[in-house]
């Protein structure tokens, strides 16, 4: 594809640019890049006393790994969430933000979307390498899928960098979608089952039966990271591997996704300067 003879082309500034992302995030800061774990810790003890303790939602054990621990089982899903959001959130304003740039210079228009992705692939390593190291400490054995879970970081990787390319360039032309993608985020989440099992969706898909012979939960499954905080949580929690047509559909949704992203990115990056 272009794009990977552009990135290998250009492989100099994409480091510069994904370094200036990462130092430039906590600069002049005491604590630097510790400061990526404050964010999710301060969402684990909330979304922990609001939903473990007032609400009483109480997800199942780990199988096989036995693990009942509601910290961990949240942060399973929270932090490739987070990391999806920063992601699209910031590869949505990355190309207005380097308007001037675009405008004076010619390199790759990818590589500023590349760079903000690696940025926070670099802190979200961080943070799921605390992840596992708390899940081990506290019972789990998730050794034997510490690679798969890589592989699927990689495709997430993948599947938010083709939603950011897709929403830079509309965003180049709509400046009102970074506004309606807050909102969009802020109820997205909530049909997530990152702080709520799918059990309960199930149950009640159950209480209100189907129409035409498709039910609530079979609505719910079309949500595309579903699928993925799936994926992480029987790695990392249940310490299994996911299902096949689980793994099948994470493939095809980070590729799709990507493809698309790039297919559309690539049409129209020679006239940003003139758009922007």
């Amino acid at each position: 594809m272009a794009i990977f003879t552009d990135l290998r082309e250009s492989r100099e500034l994409l480091y510069n640019l994904t370094m200036r992302e990462v130092k430039g995030k906590y600069k002049r800061t005491a604590l630097g890049q510790l400061w990526s774990l404050a964010n999710p810790i301060a969402l684990m003890l909330v979304y922990s006393f609001v939903f473990r303790f007032v609400m009483k939602i109480e997800p199942a054990a780990g199988d096989p790994s036995g693990l009942h621990i509601f910290a961990l089982w949240l942060m399973c899903g929270l932090l490739p969430w987070s990391f999806f959001t920063n992601v699209v959130n910031g590869g949505m304003g990355v190309l207005v933000g380097n308007e001037n740039l675009i405008k004076k210079v010619y390199f790759p228009r990818s590589a500023l979307l590349v760079s903000n992705s690696l940025s926070w692939l670099y802190s979200w390593g961080i943070e799921m390498a605390v992840l596992l190291v708390a899940i081990i400490v506290l019972g789990g054995s998730p050794y034997l899928y510490v690679l798969p879970a890589v592989v699927l970081m990689a495709l997430l990787t993948l599947f938010a960098t083709g939603v950011a390319m897709l929403l830079s360039i509309a965003n180049v032309y709509f400046r009102d979608l970074q506004y309606l993608m807050g909102i969009i985020f802020q109820i997205w989440f909530y049909a997530n089952p990152i702080v709520y099992p799918q059990s309960l969706v199930e149950q009640t898909s159950s209480t209100l039966g189907s129409f035409h012979g498709v039910t609530v939960f079979d609505v719910y499954r079309l949500n595309p990271f579903y699928h993925f905080i799936e994926a992480f949580r029987n790695l990392l929690y249940d310490n299994r591997m996911p299902d096949l047509s689980t793994s099948v559909i994470v493939v095809s949704l980070s590729l799709g996704a990507f493809l698309i992203g790039w297919r559309v990115f690539d049409r129209h990056q020679a006239r940003l300067a003139e758009a922007l």
